[in-house]
Formats: C-alpha cells, structure tokens, sequence
C-alpha cells in the first residue's frame, strides 16, 4: 500500500477576500522528489509554508505523514525547509551554524551537514554574510539536511544560482534523496527540474491544474499536429490543454490514454518543459471549462 509523505483535501488559504490557494487536492507518495511550479503568485510559497505549519489553512485540510502541520516540536523535527532567502545568520560562521543545528534539533546528524559543506567547497570558518551564493545555499541545504528529515521543503532554492551553482546543489539534493527523503521543491527553472524530480505538481491562478507521476503524467500528454478540420474533430475522450492555430494546421497539446487512430494527424511525445508551458499558458488563452478544450486536473 502507497504511503502518502503529503496528502491535501480541498486546502485553501485565505488573505482577507483574496484566495492565496484553493481546492487543493493531490498525494505525494513518501521517497519521492516533487516539484511545485507555477508562475509568481500562484500559491506555491502559500502551498509549502501550509505543509511546514507557517500558515494554518482557511479551509480543507493538509497532513504530512498522517500528522496535521503545526508549530510542535514533534511535528517540526520531522520536516526541513530552506524559504525563499534561505535565511541564516550572517554573523555566524558555517561551523557556527553546524553547532546552532546540533543545540536546537532532537535529532541532529553532524556527519551529514559536515560532509555536504565539505564536499560544496564550502569554508566552515568564513561568515554566511561573505560566503558566495551557490555556497549560502549549501549551508541551508546542509542545516535541513542534517535533521535528517521525513520531508524536505525547498521554495525556489535555485533562483540565485548561477549554472554551475545550481548543478552542484542538485547534485547535494540528490544525495538527499538517495537516503529515502520526501523532497519538495518550487522553482522556475523548469529544465533543471527534469533531471531529479518524478513528481510534479502545476499551479496556476491558486489552483491545481495537474499532479502525479512525471512518467505518467508525460505518457499521457502527446503534441498533435492535425489540419483544421481534424483538429475539429477530434475523440471524444481527449482534453486539449493548449491549442495553436496556424494558417493551415493547427499545433495542439493533448491529454489522453487512447491511441490516436487518425494517419493524417500527426503524433509527438511532449518533454518537461512543454507540458508546464503548457498547462501555464491556459491561463493566457483563457480555454478553462470550454467542452472538450478544459483542462483536466
């Protein structure tokens, strides 16, 4: 039986008459590397602070690992987050901050904070306000990691990074991964996120458009070329997420666990980066709830 590490019904969170996140509803199973996209204000931050207990919801419900999100020690010593700014304290040294971990956490592995500031390069000694930005990241990636954590929680940990920055800390997060951590992560940088994540999670406008399996959620989207009257006559059991006419054909990205049958249309796998575009670009062409051209979620 799938244990899920997150579970959501219906969550919502509410901002005075503004919905931050509504009807939010997927399973993450445990061991497995999610991401959370989504252009800017969508709900992502909204989404991940309601999983690690920084905001109570407005409605619905969340829990992690069967256990309701709160401000306990028990619940807190369970989960990892490194926010958006990746705070830490820019007077303590990376050495000091390995002691802050080994005071203020039940549960405290100062072999696994060590070897990942060693292995990023990352001097123990200097102060986090002079350390490089790839190596402030490690250090919180270091600190999260070293509660050895049922969850990990990262909200945009790329988003400073230069190339070779965010290599190495993905590298660093995989190696989470490998020990049977749950890892959450948003981001922007889409192609970065192909190469370690297998779930993912799409949200726009405060609602989830899509969630599952990566392979299966890629296996059942497909990139159909078809002429005008084709493409009007598509199977009934077929979602079109995003449609681009042309003048003579029509480029469209489909969802659908049937073959298509029709040798004039013309088939292609869609990657990573075409099924967010996407699901993100709906909100632009404003097809939400057209017959046959909504967008299952």
């Amino acid at each position: 039986m799938m244990t899920s590490a997150v579970r959501t019904r219906s969550l919502g969170c509410r901002f005075g008459d503004l919905w931050a996140l509504r009807d939010c509803t997927f399973d993450l199973p445990a061991g497995r590397v999610a991401a959370v996209v989504g252009p800017n204000g969508a709900g992502k931050t909204t989404l991940l602070n309601m999983l690690v207990g920084l905001l109570a919801p407005s409605e619905g419900e969340a829990n992690v690992f069967g256990e309701i999100p709160d401000d306990t020690p028990r619940f807190l010593a369970r989960v990892g987050f490194v926010a958006q700014d990746a705070p830490l304290y820019r007077d303590f040294s990376a050495a000091d901050h390995l002691r802050m971990g080994r005071h203020l956490n039940p549960i405290w592995n100062e072999m696994v904070a060590r070897e990942r500031l060693i292995a990023a390069d990352v001097p123990l000694e200097r102060h986090a306000s002079t350390l490089s930005g790839g190596q402030h990241a490690q250090l919180a990636l270091a600190l999260a990691a070293g509660k050895e954590p049922d969850l990990l929680i990262l909200d945009e940990p790329l988003a400073s990074l230069d190339p070779i920055a965010r290599r190495e800390f993905l590298q660093s997060l995989m190696a989470t991964a490998a020990t049977g951590t749950t890892i959450m992560l948003s981001s922007h940088l889409i192609s970065d996120l192909a190469n370690v994540c297998d779930f993912l999670v799409v949200i726009v406008n405060g609602r989830v458009r899509l969630a599952g399996d990566l392979d299966d959620l890629l296996a059942q989207h497909l990139w159909l070329v078809a002429s005008l009257d084709d493409a009007a006559h598509l199977p009934s059991g077929l979602d079109v997420v995003m449609a681009y006419p042309q003048e003579r054909n029509t480029r469209l990205l489909v969802r659908t666990t049937e073959p298509i049958l029709n040798p004039a249309v013309v088939t292609k796998p869609v990657d990573l980066e075409d099924l967010v575009l996407g699901y993100l670009e709906t909100k632009r062409a404003a097809v939400d709830h057209a017959p046959r051209m909504g967008v299952r979620t």
